[in-house]
């Protein structure tokens, strides 16, 4: 599994916008230098992320982007999810679909939604606030991702 370079990016526009004040008011073009993210694309995943409730955008004098909660309340599942819907291992995770070769006499596919659930749950419990800090220091407190439903500190 590995994520589309526009979830990279988004995750990258994200820590880099979640490094700055609280309420700062940002924009697609600074987050675009900052990053190396081009342009276009930096706007694109604006809107994208927006879109999602990640970002919130405003017009005129005072405005521009920022986050719509702290860095500590967003997951790197949410960011992923706005850029590319949601995550699904398999298909046949996605009641609705049918359109599998395999389908009738799969034994495993009872057992995707589990592995699904495990998946987006390690991502889930990622936060940016996480991703956004910059690189271990001497003496600075490291953190390990949960799995399975394990909570991070």
């Amino acid at each position: 599994m590995r994520l589309t370079s526009l979830a990279d990016y988004a995750v990258v526009m994200m820590a880099a916008a979640a490094r700055r004040d609280p309420g700062a008011r940002l924009s697609a073009t600074l987050l675009a230098e900052e990053t190396g993210i081009p342009l276009p694309t930096a706007q694109k995943l604006t809107a994208r992320l927006a879109a999602a409730g990640l970002l919130e955008t405003a017009r005129g004098t005072g405005g521009g982007l920022r986050l719509t909660r702290t860095a500590a309340a967003i997951s790197l599942a949410d960011i992923i999810e706005a850029v590319e819907g949601p995550i699904q291992m398999t298909t046949c995770v996605d009641a609705e679909r049918h359109d599998c070769a395999l389908e009738k006499a799969c034994q495993v596919r009872p057992h995707m939604g589990i592995v699904n659930d495990a998946v987006r749950g390690a991502l889930a419990a990622v936060s940016l606030d996480q991703l956004s800090c910059a690189p271990a220091q001497a003496g600075a407190q490291h953190w390990t991702p949960a799995f399975a439903g394990e909570q991070v500190n």
